[in-house]
Parts: C-alpha cells; sequence; structure tokens
C-alpha cells in the first residue's frame, strides 16, 4: 500500500466515525513531507452546532495547535470529499502544498467540480490536487448516508 492509499485509509476510518454519529461521513487527515501525522478530523457539525466544523478544517487546527503555527508549509491533507470553498479557503491560507481526495462534490466542490480556489488566479499560494484514491469507498460511502437520510 502506498503513502496516499494508507492515508486515505485513514480519513475513511475517520468518515465512518462521523457517520456512527450521524454526521455527513467526511474524514480527512493531514501529514508533513516525512509522513507524519499532524491532525485528523471528521465532519462534527450537528454535534457541535458550528457550521464550520468540517472534517478538513478540524484537522487544519488540531495540526496547527500541535505545530503552534497556522502556515502549515509541505504538508498533504486527505479528504474522502472534495474540499468545500470554505476549506479550499482555509488549505490556501495555511499554504498545504497538497490535497488528496477521493469523492468529487458535483454540488459545493472547490478544488474543480463546481470550481476551483485551489489553484486560482490571483491568489498568492497554489495547492497541488490529486484525486481518485478510494473514489468508489467514499462516494458509496456518501450516497448510502443520504439514501438513508432521505
Amino acid at each position: 500500500m502506498n503513502d496516499d492509499a494508507f492515508w486515505m485509509t485513514k480519513a475513511y476510518e475517520l468518515a465512518l466515525k462521523a457517520k456512527e454519529q450521524g454526521e455527513v461521513p467526511v474524514g480527512a487527515v493531514l501529514v508533513d513531507a516525512d509522513n507524519n501525522l499532524l491532525g485528523c478530523g471528521w465532519n462534527q457539525v450537528l454535534r457541535t452546532h458550528d457550521p464550520c466544523a468540517h472534517a478538513e478544517l478540524i484537522a487544519l487546527r488540531e495540526a496547527a495547535l500541535n505545530l503552534k503555527n497556522y502556515r502549515l508549509l509541505n504538508t498533504t491533507l486527505y479528504a474522502t470529499l472534495e474540499p468545500c470553498s470554505m476549506c479550499a479557503g482555509a488549505m490556501v491560507h495555511a499554504r498545504i502544498k497538497r490535497v488528496v481526495y477521493a469523492a468529487r462534490d458535483f454540488k459545493a466542490g472547490a478544488a474543480g467540480s463546481v470550481y476551483n480556489l485551489l489553484q486560482g488566479y490571483p491568489l498568492n499560494h497554489q495547492v497541488q490536487i490529486d484525486e481518485g484514491i478510494m473514489q468508489r469507498d467514499c462516494a458509496a460511502l456518501l450516497e448510502d448516508f443520504f439514501k438513508k437520510r432521505r
């Protein structure tokens, strides 16, 4: 198993935790260039009554606290769903190097599906985007969750 598959599996496990809590099943992990885990999170919007409690933002916050720096240089964020505009903006601001996501979000994806905030001009930082690792598993988890809710 390569590093991307390993870390996406960890993000998927966090998405399952979100699902168990009745949250939209999205998980995220942030690692440094040496593959050290810096932060992780799962969606907690409903539990915390916080519209900003997305998996990616929780992982970024935890990493920033651990490093005592909001600049998260040379890091990679793994997320089970394509980041929304709020999360993409935070990634640019934190200066992460790369985002890897599994499933596309054709309603709110801000890494290329609807629009691309991670590589947009005239931003002063561009984030490398890779997609599709564990796409089927993560998309199926989300589809199943929303079928049961509707």
